[in-house]
């Protein structure tokens, strides 16, 4: 019996089709149809096409998911890694120990006097009394009580699932408070049920901080290269990392959203002459709004991994096209590149033809691909929690994408050149050649599945039964997933490397990252311990033990 399940296995190891209906088959009917849709092995056409993946879509009843809420996405992904925005979270106490420093954001004021607000962890508690008779007024006292206490330069305020509910208006609330305490206080709609994901969040925190914060500072940098990096939340010191890379090439970083930033670089954010995307879904609609409003272009970069980290660098010196910068930038990469090949070179021994599955995030699933492989580490299957079409093939397919209900529950912004501030940082016929070029992605994202091996599957929105299955049938050698799912896999025998906040790892990105990303999976890779974890009931008895020894 323990010979033909292996043999079954090995058949489906090679036919990934008959392993997409093996994840179904336990579903109801129309279940399984619907999870089909999300379910796809990928295919490269000669002009680039993949197949089309069904994503962000709400995850059906009764389905163990790997995603958060709203709110998780707005406040904790986004607003959270802010050090001098002072969040209040309206509702349950339970909504704000949640996002309270799960994600290892970092953060390095300048000096120990100015303000560092990421330790605490404030919210109204709101009780059956304010459910009942509304919580406004509780949430006023609480943000007057916060100003007296931190002084802060501005006050952000974000709603929970029971504030949508009883309808307390907390934008009139920070209306009042703004002109009542004279300082920027700004509200979130972001109730936890709002969107299909923490997607929905990210995207309603991207509008409150371009109609809020973005542009209300003016100062003036006398630096040629000015760059803001969107979508880097500083997830074990990745932030820092890249700063000093940036520093050591010539180029001026004035904000990050939002890892390590603070409240006047972002709003000083405007007076830049290029944006980089990291974190395409959670920040592409700040870089959008921001060329529509100011004509800042944007490009698409990715500083995890060494090669990509030294493509994202070509990228920047190749739209300035400044031969001093793209020569500091070369220098910059052949005084890196020794110690991270070396590196390299000793982990790809022992690592290469080792297998691996991603499911994590909406970028970090195709981002950490490249280290993978730098390995010689083969990619069995990947996907996104929160990811939509564009992040899986890319955003030429943007104009097919139909605005479905749970979209439209999100405001989308219109967006006007501003009559002062709007200028072109490159003119219309260098902006024309820029884009021509496809390495640049130059207001482009060419999606994860493009750069994946055809054969391989891809899954959205990834459920505890398919976890369990792709574990028992493929076996790999280890599974990128997020905190809720690394134990689970861990129980199935499989090393499991968390990839949202890095357990106590990190930093991985750039050129340190990926000595120490290389170093750590081949510390994981060839720990035994997993190999010898089982349950009791898997276990066969004795009968079945005689059996397959006779």
């Amino acid at each position: 019996m323990l010979r033909l399940a292996r043999r079954m296995r090995l058949c489906m190891k090679n036919d990934p089709q008959s392993i997409k209906t093996e994840l179904t088959k336990v579903y109801p009917k129309k279940v399984a149809q619907r999870r089909a849709e999300q379910i796809v092995v990928n295919q490269r056409q000669p002009d680039g096409c993949v197949p089309i993946i069904k994503s962000n879509v709400r995850t059906l009843p009764g389905i163990i998911t790997q995603r958060g809420c709203t709110y998780a996405g707005c406040k904790g992904v986004v607003i959270g890694p802010s050090r001098d925005i002072l969040s209040i979270t309206h509702g349950p106490v339970g909504c704000s120990y949640y996002s309270w420093l799960t994600r290892r954001n970092q953060t390095r004021p300048p000096t120990l006097e100015h303000e560092n607000f990421i330790n605490y962890c404030l919210t109204t508690d709101m009780q059956e009394e304010n459910i009942v008779f509304g919580g406004e007024k509780k949430l006023k006292q609480a943000v007057r009580e916060a100003h007296a206490h931190f002084k802060p330069k501005a006050i952000a305020i974000f709603s929970t699932c029971p504030v949508g509910l009883i309808g307390d208006d907390v934008h009139a609330v920070a209306r009042e408070m703004k002109e009542e305490l004279g300082v920027n206080v700004f509200a979130f709609s972001c109730e936890g049920y709002r969107g299909v994901s923490q997607s929905a969040g990210h995207h309603i925190a991207n509008n409150q901080l371009f109609k809020a914060v973005i542009g209300l500072d003016e100062t003036p940098h006398d630096e040629k290269f000015k760059i803001n990096l969107l979508g880097e939340y500083n997830i074990g010191g990745d932030g820092f990392v890249i700063e000093e890379l940036m520093k050591r090439c010539g180029i001026k970083q004035v904000a990050t959203f939002s890892g390590n930033s603070d409240y006047q670089s972002m709003a000083n954010s405007h007076t830049v002459e290029l944006n980089l995307v990291m974190c395409h879904r959670s920040i592409n609609y700040v870089a959008e709004m921001m060329e529509k409003k100011f004509g800042i272009p944007w490009i698409k970069v990715n500083f995890i991994g060494a090669e990509a980290t030294s493509k994202s660098l070509r990228k920047i010196g190749e739209y300035f096209g400044d031969d001093g910068l793209k020569a500091r930038i070369e220098q910059v990469i052949a005084e890196e590149m020794p110690a991270v090949e070396a590196a390299r070179l000793a982990a790809h021994a022992r690592c290469q033809g080792k297998s691996a599955m991603l499911f994590v995030g909406g970028s970090r699933a195709h981002h950490y691909q490249v280290l993978f492989k730098e390995l010689g580490m083969k990619i069995i299957a990947a996907g996104y929690e929160f990811g939509h079409r564009d992040d899986y093939e890319g955003r030429k397919v943007l104009p097919s994408i139909k605005v479905d209900a749970d979209s439209r529950n999100i405001e989308e912004l219109t967006v006007v050149p501003d009559p002062e501030r709007y200028r072109l940082r490159r003119s219309e016929e260098e902006l024309e050649q820029l884009a021509a070029n496809a390495e640049l992605e130059l207001r482009d994202y060419i999606g994860m599945m493009p750069e994946m091996n055809d054969g391989e599957l891809v899954i959205d929105d990834i459920s505890e039964h398919e976890t369990e299955r792709l574990l028992e049938i493929y076996k790999p050698d280890i599974f990128c997933a997020g905190i809720k799912e690394k134990f689970a896999i861990q129980k199935a025998g499989v090393p499991s490397k968390q990839l949202h906040s890095y357990d106590y790892g990190g930093p991985y990105a750039g050129y340190e990252g990926a000595i120490n990303f290389y170093r750590e999976i081949d510390r994981i890779l060839h720990i035994t311990a997993y190999s010898h974890l089982s349950a009791p009931w898997q276990v066969p008895p004795p009968e079945v033990q005689a059996v397959t020894a006779a």
